[in-house]
Parts: C-alpha cells; sequence; structure tokens
C-alpha cells in the first residue's frame, strides 16, 4: 500500500439539463361558487351571510323611518301652526327620507358587491 488511491476508472460525467422547466399545475383552489351551485352547507352558509346582512341593512332602515314618521305627531303637536306643519310635511320630512333611501341602496349595494367578491375568490378592500 502505497497511499495511493485505487484508480476505479474515469469519474462518472455529470449530465446538465437546458430547456423550459415543467410548469406545476396549481391545486383547484376551493371555489365559494361552486358550493352555493351544489347547495351545500358551506354554500348555505353564504348565502344566509348575504341574506342577514341584507336583512340587517333593511331592518335599520326600517328604524329609521319609524323613528322619522313616529316623531311627526310630536313635531305637528309643539308647531300648533297649519302652516308650519305643511311645511314640516311637505319639505322637512323628505330630505331625510332621500338620505334614507340613499343609504339603503348603497349598503345593500356594497353586501352585494362584497359577497360576490367572497364568490369569486377575490380578497375584500
Amino acid at each position: 500500500m502505497t497511499g495511493e488511491p485505487a484508480s476505479r476508472g474515469p469519474a462518472p460525467r455529470r449530465e446538465i439539463v437546458v430547456g423550459e422547466p415543467r410548469r406545476v399545475r396549481p391545486l383547484p383552489r376551493y371555489r365559494a361558487q361552486a358550493e352555493i351551485d351544489e347547495q351545500t352547507a358551506l354554500g348555505d352558509a353564504y348565502v344566509r351571510s348575504l341574506m342577514r346582512s341584507q336583512l340587517r341593512a333593511g331592518l335599520s332602515a326600517f328604524g329609521i323611518l319609524t323613528l322619522v314618521v313616529g316623531t311627526l305627531p310630536l313635531a305637528f303637536a309643539t308647531l300648533r301652526d297649519a302652516t308650519a306643519a305643511w311645511v314640516v310635511l311637505g319639505f322637512a320630512a323628505y330630505p331625510l327620507l332621500t338620505l334614507l333611501a340613499w343609504w339603503y341602496v348603497r349598503r345593500a349595494e356594497r353586501n352585494e358587491r362584497d359577497f360576490a367578491r367572497l364568490v369569486k375568490g377575490r380578497p375584500l378592500p
């Protein structure tokens, strides 16, 4: 033994692969739309969530409407003037009702937009 390594032959040649790497298919994402279409328990939960948010907006608008309309007789009683009562009824009440209707429509549209984003898998802002 002379200390020299034993000759086993030439070293194996390493292969270098050049080319485009394979594209890995992403795993299918969990789609809420399929859950809703197939009427699964999760899809039902999504739809119930939308319905609850729309009901909450409707009940809030109804509560404010009841408050505004319910206080009109008190306003008429304190004014005790027919002309002032007609002014309140004809001019003061309608801007409040228009503002309430505008708020309700905006809220309902936002609920639907948020639900559509959830179903499409896009994050909420």
